[in-house]
């Protein structure tokens, strides 16, 4: 099916057409990532927040360097971080050099699990917490 019939619509030229069509890939893609972490009780800027963390490990990471990394410059980090720790997915510690600077580590539980492609290999799971 030709992305003219999925949207019911003309292009100008091939330029519009392929700018479109990588939009509407785009959206159609971010949905079902969107849905497959909603199952495990993440929102996106959580999820990227442990793909930083993921590749961190063993070291931890200040929430600047969790900010520089975001895709979204946008998110507000301190609160992503409160949210999964509250999930018990991250630790947060206090900075070595500067008590108000935390350092945040990824759990060994969600390592494990990311390291396994739980995440990506099972849907059945609608909780994303350790027992």
């Amino acid at each position: 099916m030709g992305i003219e019939n999925e949207i019911k619509s003309k292009f100008r030229n091939e330029y519009h057409k392929a700018l479109v069509n990588l939009y509407y890939t785009n959206n159609v893609i971010g949905e079902q990532f969107l849905k497959m972490l909603q199952e495990y009780g993440l929102a996106a800027p959580q999820f990227n927040v442990l793909r930083i963390l993921r590749g961190q490990y063993p070291n931890a990471a200040s929430i600047g360097l969790i900010k520089e990394r975001m895709l979204d410059k946008n998110s507000d980090v301190s609160r992503i971080v409160d949210r999964l720790f509250k999930k018990k997915l991250v630790e947060r510690k206090e900075g070595k050099s500067d008590r108000r600077q935390k350092d945040v580590l990824i759990t060994k539980w969600v390592l494990n699990y990311l390291r396994n492609g739980s995440l990506w290999k099972t849907r059945r799971c609608y909780s994303f917490q350790p027992e």
